[in-house]
């Protein structure tokens, strides 16, 4: 069977595919590497889910490797299986966006022009968009409808420009914690922006309101409320999806792709034929199936020819902190708010998305606050020590769990800026290493620009400066350069020459006419904000350009 198009992959670059042009009527099929959950799947289960890694596949089967660039220049490698480092965030029909938090910021104007507004930096590969905000924009807002982003519009000096006055939907309900937020920042002169969330706080779109179970980042929504790319856009499609087919290879001859190569459950191979061949398999994934699949047409791998394919890995930098806040510092009523079970803390700052030190312009981030996450095993075992560094044992350890749990709150805070592409991350593959199919695994070439720590460094003080402010204690906050494997963008980046980029502004592999990549492989520069939303958008911006290529090839 001919299809018109096939999707690789089933997250937030492909489904918008798949959603768009089977709605129009088009055959579309979805290959997907994972199994088919649905929201009766999804439970709360920290053991299964945080502990024993339900929804990634175990690294003795498949991993990748790690080369690690050190400071001093060196280069230490790390096989995932042996160091259990994973790359993993998600393998199923819907992919990550299943496992997301739901933080929805868009990129501003500036994101797109880092290199003409912010200038050159040493050492990173850093350049603008070959496209602009404005191109982006109706898509963003198209995703706040399709998908369903809550919250509410709020001027900020680093807001973006809409095309629509609020969000289709009201804030999902807020815990009281935010009021005291909201005026320390008035008493700081910050601004305080209620956070956009990919989640209905009501039933609409087809799928339930959110259960304020408390319990979004790394699981599976039980509802549908969460806006992931199974429950928002696939089952609302008329795609075919076919779960656990892992393609290995994609065939070509010298201008398209000609077929796709795919393995089942049982290991069985299989072939699949499209006129479009859309591949958005995870930025790692992408480049590493691209550079899997050598010919005499490409024998550096496919879209490779100008050795782009895995250049330019990117990562989301910044860090994380906390602060707690105890009942011998509240009244009652704060006590009260405090402990609200379930209800959000959406809140964040982008005071510093742009700011000068010492008479230099920088590109800062976002700063995005929450309650640590709830589940209850990890908050306990951070208790096992006293105030000494000794073991607590017994009733010692029964009475400080309890009393940690049920007297004092702890609010977190994540910082988001600009890893900076350079010549050292990037993608390859591996000789020698192979997962459980025999394909060679991926290659994490891993570095960090020691600039990424020092703007994080920055915006991290500013949110001690909120968490004092609000009265919290034991503040705590780390900035590393440790790439979190949930953000990660680049190995095949747009842009208009072919010389230093895989894809055209449309996400065309500039060597083949029938190859687009849709995930967050095109992004040049990752902007200071969780990458979601801005995949989601492009992804509809280019089923739009593939849905008017097709209707021009049937009616001609």
């Amino acid at each position: 069977m001919m299809y018109d198009v096939c999707v690789i992959g089933s997250g937030a670059g492909g489904a918008p595919i798949a959603y768009e042009l089977s709605n129009a009527g088009f055959k579309v099929v979805v290959l997907e590497k994972g199994p088919y959950y649905s929201e009766a799947d999804f439970t709360k289960d920290e053991i299964a889910v945080s502990r024993r890694d339900l929804y990634t596949p175990l690294l003795k089967d498949e991993q990748h490797v790690i080369n690690e660039r050190l400071a001093d220049g060196s280069t230490k490698r790390y096989v995932g299986s042996e160091y259990h480092w994973s790359f993993w965030n998600g393998s199923m029909v819907g992919g990550s966006s299943n496992l997301m938090s739901g933080f929805f910021h868009r990129l501003k104007p500036n994101d797109f022009r880092l290199r003409s507004v912010f200038g050159a930096i040493e050492g990173a590969n850093v350049v603008d968009w070959p496209i602009d905000y404005k191109v982006l924009e109706p898509y963003y807002s198209k995703v706040e409808t399709v998908i369903g982003v809550s919250g509410r519009v709020v001027k900020h000096p680093f807001a973006e420009p809409r095309s629509t006055a609020t969000f289709p939907y009201k804030s999902v309900a807020e815990n009281g914690v935010t009021r005291w937020f909201d005026k320390a920042c008035k008493d700081l002169n910050y601004s305080s922006i209620p956070t956009p969330r990919a989640i209905l706080p009501y039933n609409a779109l087809q799928r339930q309101g959110c259960s304020y179970s408390n319990f979004c980042g790394s699981y599976g929504c039980a509802t549908g409320a969460k806006g992931s790319a199974r429950a928002a856009l696939l089952e609302r499609s008329q795609a075919e999806i076919i779960p656990n087919a892992f393609v290995f290879r994609l065939e070509s001859n010298a201008t398209e792709v000609i077929q796709a190569h795919y393995y089942d459950r049982d290991k069985k191979a299989h072939t699949l034929k499209a006129k479009i061949f859309v591949l958005a398999a995870q930025a790692v994934e992408s480049s590493r199936l691209l550079l899997n699949s050598k010919s005499r047409y490409f024998p550096k791998g496919l879209a490779n020819n100008g050795s782009q394919v895995g250049k330019n890995l990117i990562f989301s930098a910044g860090g994380a902190g906390k602060g707690r806040f105890v009942f011998e510092k509240l009244t009652q009523k704060q006590r009260q708010e405090l402990m609200e079970p379930g209800l959000f803390f959406n809140r964040s700052l982008q005071d510093w998305y742009e700011y000068e030190r010492e008479g230099k312009k920088y590109k800062g981030g976002t700063i995005d606050f929450l309650f640590e996450h709830a589940n209850i095993i990890a908050r306990a075992t951070r208790e096992f020590y006293n105030d000494k560094g000794e073991l607590l044992w017994g009733e010692a350890l029964q009475e400080k769990i309890h009393r940690k749990l049920t007297t004092s709150r702890v609010l977190t805070f994540e910082v988001f800026n600009d890893w900076l592409p350079t010549d050292y991350c990037s993608i390859g593959v591996d000789d020698a290493v192979k997962d459980k199919y025999g394909v060679p695994v991926g290659v994490i070439n891993l570095y960090a620009h020691p600039h990424d720590v020092k703007v994080g460094e920055f915006l991290a003080q500013k949110a001690v400066s909120v968490l004092e402010k609000m009265g919290a204690v034991e503040i705590s906050y780390s900035i590393s350069s440790s790439p979190p494997p949930n953000l990660v963008a680049g190995g095949c980046r747009f842009g208009t020459d072919a010389k230093t980029s895989v894809l055209d502004v449309n996400c065309k592999a500039h060597e083949l006419e029938n190859l687009y990549v849709t995930d967050a492989s095109f992004m040049p520069t990752g902007g200071s904000v969780p990458y979601t939303w801005t995949i989601y958008a492009n992804a509809f911006r280019v089923a739009e350009v593939l849905l008017k290529r097709l209707q021009s090839t049937k009616t001609s």
